[in-house]
């Protein structure tokens, strides 16, 4: 691997973009829900399995220090990854976005909230990022407040500034939406927020994999994602929050290797990070979704969002073309990440999904854990094309002629 690669190339390193779907040749259009591995990553793990599946922080002997030296540069990957300042923020590794956002709304909303206090998030948020919200009010007494959408689905600077206020105590926005790709203005937002004192928690589950992340020029608070949608593993995910928070919150998880001393009547905590990852973790899965990261900065983010760009202006014009076509959300793609959300009039997106698998085509339909937004739209659900690095505009051509040949067929 190197940055000089290019990005057709990188396809090689996929083995099941090699590999077949009802026959077909396979076009890999559900990067959204999850994304293909690399063989640096296949080899990561099968290395740990087969050479020195030990567990970590316990063995003298050389299986457990290769495991525990492996787990502590994964982690190390990730503090890469979002340009992370050890000496004011910090990684904990959960099972996903879903359990770090638990994780927060558990150990601190919990905690700190109280009767009165304003929780803000939006109608398109996913949703692992209202219901566990919605939890914290019903226990807390606290309120959520919604920053309205304009009908397209984005968000407005008056939205903005009118919703966020001084009785707000935490933000919860995702940095990309999972049905259109919008990205919403989190430098704004989160300004706005820590303006009045606020917290702002962003769920990157699809911006961390597509476009690059530093934590300490966003000036979030907490920012949470999943391995397995940047070319990682299932079963991992990362929380990163600022270390002030972290040290004041109660652990979420007990047990061992997040202790520091432990009597019959009393315990006390390891230090952060240690202190939030209790038992045995996913070993296998950290060094995974490090050699993950290692894999994405070695070709590098910008790379990969400036080919989603392209890929996603390409799909706009292409598409734009069908009258029988609707596109959701924000049309301009400086404000969109690699994701088309369509509907096709008079035809049920879960038809079109299983027309296009005939052909080797991957998409999702649905509502994709995101009801809230389906209502905003007045619609129960789309059919999802999402991007990723090994993407290509041939495979939209395939996926276009696809799609017209299924609404003859349809309609």
């Amino acid at each position: 691997m190197t940055t000089v690669r290019n990005m057709a190339d990188l396809r090689s390193d996929f083995p099941a973009l090699s590999g077949t779907m009802r026959g077909r040749d396979l076009v890999y259009f559900d990067n959204g829900a999850t994304s293909l591995k690399p063989q640096p990553v296949i080899d990561a793990l099968n290395d740990y399995y087969s050479r020195y599946s030990a567990n970590i922080h316990r063995g003298v002997y050389e299986m457990s220090e290769l495991a525990t030296a492996a787990y502590d540069r994964a982690r190390e990957s990730i503090y890469r990854f979002l340009s992370v300042d050890t000496e004011t923020g910090e990684v904990i590794f959960t099972r996903g976005t879903t359990e770090s956002v638990n994780l927060v709304a558990t150990s601190w909303a919990r905690e700190q909230l109280g009767p009165g206090d304003e929780i803000v998030l939006t109608a398109m948020e996913h949703h692992s990022n209202i219901v566990p919200w919605q939890q914290v009010a019903r226990r807390t007494g606290a309120v959520i407040r919604y920053i309205p959408l304009t009908p397209e689905g984005f968000l407005t600077d008056e939205g903005i500034t009118q919703t966020i206020g001084d009785k707000t105590r935490l933000v919860a926005v995702t940095g990309m939406s999972n049905v259109t790709g919008y990205m919403p203005p989190l430098e704004r937002i989160i300004e706005v927020a820590h303006r009045h004192g606020a917290l702002v928690l962003v769920d990157g589950a699809q911006l961390a994999s597509h476009r690059p992340v530093d934590v300490g020029a966003l000036d979030c608070d907490f920012l949470v994602f999943s391995g397995h949608k940047m070319c990682g593993p299932t079963g991992i995910g990362v929380l990163y929050a600022k270390k002030n928070l972290l040290e004041s919150m109660e652990p979420f998880l007990f047990g061992g290797d997040m202790i520091r001393e432990v009597t019959l009547e009393h315990s006390t905590w390891a230090r952060v990070p240690e202190k939030f990852e209790a038992g045995t973790p996913n070993i296998a899965g950290a060094i995974g979704l490090g050699a993950a990261a290692d894999y994405l900065m070695d070709i590098g983010m910008e790379r990969i969002a400036e080919h989603e760009h392209r890929l996603t202006e390409y799909m706009t014009t292409v598409m734009h073309r069908f009258p029988f076509i609707r596109n959701y959300g924000d049309q301009s793609p400086d404000r969109r990440g690699g994701i088309f959300s369509f509907t096709i009039d008079g035809v049920h997106p879960h038809d079109v999904g299983s027309l296009l698998d005939q052909q080797g085509i991957a998409v999702r339909t649905g509502f994709h854990c995101a009801q809230p937004l389906m209502t905003h739209f007045g619609i129960t659900g789309t059919i999802r094309a999402s991007f990723f690095l090994y993407n290509t505009e041939e495979e939209i051509d395939q996926f276009a002629r696809a799609v017209e040949r299924l609404y003859e067929i349809l309609s």
